[in-house]
């Protein structure tokens, strides 16, 4: 269908630009005057399929993975579209709609495209996994067995509430940790500030005294006058650092290293696991109950998961699946997933309701990652201030020590 481009007025008087598909520029003219646009200039795109669609869509070329900004907007629009498909509207003009109402171009342009390959036969869920900078590959499978049982729009609407609660729970362990953060930055350039400034103009009217000084204030000195003369090192080695920490990471051993580790910290290990216990029991619940393959439903569980040791527990699981075997036996080898976790999957197994006993797992680790996120909070806290605190008051006592004694001289 061919694209035009246009410019509008809106009903305050306000100018609009955009673009639309119709099969003429009567058409569009009638279609943006029904959303109350008094059409000035109309134009037809450079290409059938539009240029700027184009354009668009080659700059999410690459893009394997949604961003937080991007999963807000796929959790609403999912929604949406549940609402629509629910009151008969067919697909191809529930989509349209949703082109209408795109927050931004970007997802417009995506829309545009799933829109256009659809109506030319392709399914939806094929069309969404064209676009994996929007569409993760488990939105994609519960779209697919929606399309297959014939209820996309209750699948789109648990899928739509399941978004919801993956970005509530993320966000309640990001806002936990914004506060400490936040001391951490201001205590390093608190610290930096006083080395590299305060310290420097003191130490000098000391050293012109002549006179033995502390061990403490002479390591002060050492330390400020390297950071004044060397900074530019300092800045060099840390992001040499960086480099190679991101080069050790993106390699399988040594990503695989670091999960682990991550998972043996006190407190903070013990968070990671409980939310990955709570993502990996809702996922595979909304996509069991779904209709998706339970085979499948632990592949596309697993890239849920961002954490290496955890993906290869799943993994185990899902090859053994395919031998034939059930998912809590080895999911209780693994040694990584608590064993209550791998009691009730077996029990929801033999029982038949393994889809409610996860989702009864997840709303309990969900609980325990709040517990878990109040436990952590209440440790940093009060660890960074004491660090911080401790930093700043050798730094005072170096220098207090040496205008003590020469009082006592003078």
């Amino acid at each position: 269908m061919p694209i035009f481009e246009y410019k509008a007025l809106t009903a305050d008087g306000a100018t609009k630009k955009g673009i639309v598909d119709a099969d003429s520029p009567k058409d569009a003219r009638t279609l943006l005057r029904r959303q109350q646009l008094m059409v000035t200039t109309i134009k037809a795109a450079r290409s059938a399929k539009g240029a700027s669609v184009s354009a668009t869509l080659r700059k999410l070329q690459g893009v394997d993975k949604p961003n937080k900004k991007r999963n807000e907007q796929v959790a609403g629009i999912t929604r949406q579209m549940a609402s629509l498909l629910g009151s008969g509207i067919p697909l191809a003009e529930s989509l349209r709609a949703l082109i209408d109402q795109a927050p931004d171009q970007q997802l417009e342009s995506v829309f545009r495209d799933i829109r256009e390959r659809v109506t030319q036969g392709m399914s939806l869920g094929d069309a969404l996994g064209l676009h994996p900078a929007y569409f993760t590959p488990l939105y994609c499978s519960m779209v697919k067995a929606g399309e297959a049982s014939g209820n996309l729009d209750q699948i789109l609407l648990k899928l739509s509430h399941f978004l919801q609660s993956q970005a509530r729970m993320r966000n309640k362990v990001g806002a936990a940790m914004i506060y400490p953060m936040i001391m951490v930055a201001v205590g390093a350039i608190v610290i930096a500030v006083l080395m590299t400034f305060v310290v420097p103009k003191i130490t000098q009217m000391l050293k012109t005294q002549d006179k033995e000084l502390p061990m403490l204030t002479e390591i002060l000195m050492g330390v400020s006058d390297f950071m004044v003369k060397y900074w530019w090192l300092l800045c060099l080695g840390v992001a040499a650092l960086s480099m190679m920490w991101n080069w050790i990471i993106q390699t399988d051993r040594g990503r695989l290293a670091w999960d682990k580790f991550k998972l043996k910290i006190p407190v903070f290990g013990d968070l990671m696991i409980k939310q990955s216990v709570a993502r990996f029991a809702k996922t595979l619940s909304t996509l069991l109950r779904s209709g998706v393959a339970a085979v499948q439903s632990i592949r596309v569980t697993k890239e849920t998961l961002d954490n290496r040791l955890l993906q290869n527990s799943l993994q185990t699981v899902h090859d053994q699946l395919l031998e034939g075997s059930d998912i809590s036996t080895p999911l209780r080898a693994s040694g990584v997933f608590p064993p209550m976790v791998s009691y009730m999957v077996a029990v929801g197994e033999q029982a038949g309701n393994l889809e409610d006993v996860l989702e009864q797992i997840g709303e309990t680790y969900d609980e325990e990652v709040e517990l878990a996120t109040t436990k952590l909070t209440s440790v940093i806290e009060p660890l960074v201030i004491v660090v911080l605190a401790g930093i700043v008051a050798l730094i005072i006592l170096a220098i207090v020590l040496p205008l003590m004694e020469l009082q006592k001289i003078t």
